[in-house]
């Protein structure tokens, strides 16, 4: 809950696709045909929520009951669809006003925000009918912003704990990405007879665990990286809070000036020579970041259309057989927890960083320039499961879409946590909230090019995805480009050590 990815847009309603019929909790049967989903959705546990909210009363307006008869609920579902668009943009589009926060104010503020958003959100949608569905709008956005910022104070964590940085971040962004699995829970309790209201009321009873964490659990301000000696935070910290803050700052400082990786490319202050600290800006236009946003871009933009086309997909290859179309989107759905895949690639990261480590000992080589080294194989590989994901789903054959729904979760949860992991070792730590929040941002204005992507598909494509699959392809091989060129920077540092600060 509290690191979850708070209801993306549904998943092109793979769920239900192919004219699957619903059963309302009146009795009525109910048939809903909606295209494809907007962002798409990173995780299919939303559909659920949407199933729910719309055979609650906070759905019924747009698709009123009439026992015994079959009726089309595409209205309700385009309000839905809406609804979810606007909440999994501002899910990415947030990401840079929320790191700004996180860099400026630090991790207590950035919680308490959090949680007002949270608690507030649930709060609402507990208590919608339909004559008040449109505050969902509101909601789930607010659900979204608070879910991102509980993300990004969390992703510190992992510098408590050396070794296995990055390994603690993956694993954040992979609960972070399969968290909408609650909403898959709330729809079968929600079968059982157990009301949407009590469900998200137990949600907003929870934010006082989150309250408690804040104050007792978290430090006040950042966890730095490396960890200071004699570092303590939340209750360890005891009464010596704003001294410990005071000395953290000055070791951050001193390990800035000291250990800042910089391009080979730039000017390199001579022997002797106090090293300035670079701004936020630097960074962000930098070659290095550029080429990340790409790389991010890319992919994920190809991982929402596959989603956001997955019901035409797999009717198409199904020959219109509505049975095998839910068997599959059935089985979609199941593979969807990215919790499970996500530390390999931290455990891979931490294993070679350990390994540079041990040359950079014997070389004299900067540490910081080996960690950004073994970052190089995590993105190379990120971008090959991607290239064989978009392979799969580009070969005709329905079976072998079992090994396209593995290769896109695997794929996503090691684009995510790639990308965190990235930023915290590629850049200084002070600017890791705003330059996580602005790549996020970024590429969720690329994710808007699948809107006249869907429309190609629905109109000249006759709604076969099949030739934008091929296109996509391409466009992933361009992503190769990002951990090349990270490569040749790290052979550069071997080769001249002076590149580096």
């Amino acid at each position: 809950m509290e690191n979850g990815r708070p209801a993306p847009a549904p998943s092109g309603r793979a769920g239900r696709g192919g004219g699957e019929q619903g059963t309302g909790r009146g009795g009525e049967r109910r048939e809903c045909e909606p295209g494809p989903r907007g962002k798409g959705a990173e995780s299919p546990g939303a559909e659920h929520a949407v199933d729910g909210i719309r055979n609650s009363s906070a759905g019924a307006s747009a698709c009123p009951p009439a026992a015994g008869e079959l009726l089309d609920c595409k209205a309700q579902d385009e309000r839905f669809s809406l609804i979810f668009t606007l909440a999994s943009f501002m899910n990415n589009f947030m990401t840079f006003p929320t790191g700004y926060i996180f860099d400026r104010f630090k991790t207590t503020v950035a919680r308490l925000i959090a949680i007002f958003f949270y608690t507030t959100a649930t709060l609402i949608i507990a208590f919608t009918s339909a004559g008040s569905a449109v505050l969902l709008f509101l909601a789930m956005p607010m659900l979204t912003i608070g879910g991102i910022l509980f993300l990004i104070t969390n992703l510190q964590i992992g510098n408590l704990f050396g070794q296995h940085r990055s390994t603690v971040i993956t694993l954040y962004n992979g609960a972070f990405d399969s968290s909408s699995a609650v909403f898959l829970i709330i729809k079968l309790l929600y079968e059982k007879g157990i009301s949407l209201r009590a469900s998200f009321i137990f949600l907003s009873v929870c934010s006082t665990w989150h309250v408690a964490r804040t104050f007792l659990l978290m430090p006040r301000g950042h966890i730095p990286y490396p960890l200071p000696p004699n570092y303590s935070y939340g209750l360890c910290s005891g009464n010596g809070t704003m001294k410990e803050e005071k000395e953290t700052a000055e070791h951050e400082n001193r390990e800035l000036q000291s250990k800042e990786v910089v391009s080979a490319k730039e000017e390199t202050p001579g022997k002797g020579q106090k090293q300035e600290p670079r701004s936020f800006w630097s960074y962000a236009l930098s070659r290095r970041f550029a080429w990340h946003l790409v790389w991010l871009s890319v992919i994920q933009l190809w991982h929402y259309l596959f989603i956001g086309t997955l019901n035409s997909l797999l009717t198409n290859m199904a020959g219109g057989d509505v049975a095998r179309v839910s068997t599959y989107t059935n089985a979609f759905a199941f593979t969807q927890f990215g919790v499970l895949c996500a530390p390999w690639n931290g455990l891979l990261m931490d294993r070679l960083k350990r390994k540079y480590q041990k040359e950079a000992r014997k070389t004299g080589s900067s540490t910081l320039a080996v960690a950004l080294c073994s970052t190089v194989p995590s993105l190379a590989l990120t971008s090959l499961l991607c290239l064989g994901f978009a392979l799969c789903a580009s070969v005709p054959v329905l079976p072998l879409q079992y090994l396209t729904f593995i290769l896109q979760v695997i794929s996503r949860s090691f684009l995510y946590g790639s990308n965190a992991a990235f930023l915290t070792i590629a850049f200084p730590s002070e600017h890791f909230g705003k330059l996580f929040g602005l790549v996020m941002a970024l590429s969720a204005v690329v994710s808007l090019l699948q809107f006249p992507i869907f429309t190609l598909i629905k109109g000249p494509l006759q709604n076969d995805p099949f030739y934008v699959n091929v296109m996509f392809m391409l466009a992933i091989l361009l992503t190769f480009v990002h951990p090349f060129l990270v490569y040749r920077e790290c052979r550069t540092w071997k080769e001249t050590p002076s590149a580096i600060a």
